[in-house]
């Protein structure tokens, strides 16, 4: 099969597609860093997504991250003294320790929230708004159905 493509080389698309995350991540934590939280990188974001709203134990966010427990251990000690998580007893079992979000921590999800939003529409009125459309729909027909990958913080440690 072969398509009518000249110019760039094939491993250039990988690079472009990630320089695009990379450069919208940096937005986000320049942003954030100026409404209260200098402290936040980019794995910080995968963590609160698999701690998720119910909370989860070292254990089980080490594997949805696919870290290891001691990286995954640490990970939860620097957000525990910054104020985004907090450990506390399981309700079921007091002898297991749940990691929860703080408010803090929740705060900074709705920010970058916000801050996601005001990217992309800055994004739509430099590139167009059907071109955004376009790339968005073409982006979701070449990957799987699920957006977040929980796992990238180990994929790309080799964990």
């Amino acid at each position: 099969m072969s398509s009518d493509l000249s110019g760039a080389p094939g491993f250039e698309l990988p690079l472009r597609m990630f320089l695009g995350f990379r450069v919208i991540i940096d937005e986000l934590h320049e942003e954030l860093a100026r409404q209260g939280h200098p402290d936040l990188r980019p794995m910080h974001g995968f963590v609160f997504q698999a701690i998720g709203p119910d909370g989860t134990t070292a254990v089980e966010l080490a594997r949805r991250l696919g870290v290891s427990k001691q990286a995954a251990g640490k990970t939860v000690d620097s957000l525990e003294r910054l104020g985004y998580v907090e450990r506390t007893s399981d309700r079921r079992d007091a002898r297991r320790k749940i990691v929860r979000l703080t408010e803090r921590g929740v705060d900074s999800l709705v920010r970058s929230e916000r801050i996601f939003d005001q990217i992309r529409e800055r994004w739509a009125l430099e590139l167009g708004a059907e071109r955004m459309r376009a790339m968005e729909a073409d982006l979701r027909r070449m990957t799987p159905a699920e957006p977040i990958r929980l796992d990238m913080p180990g994929w790309f440690s080799g964990a």
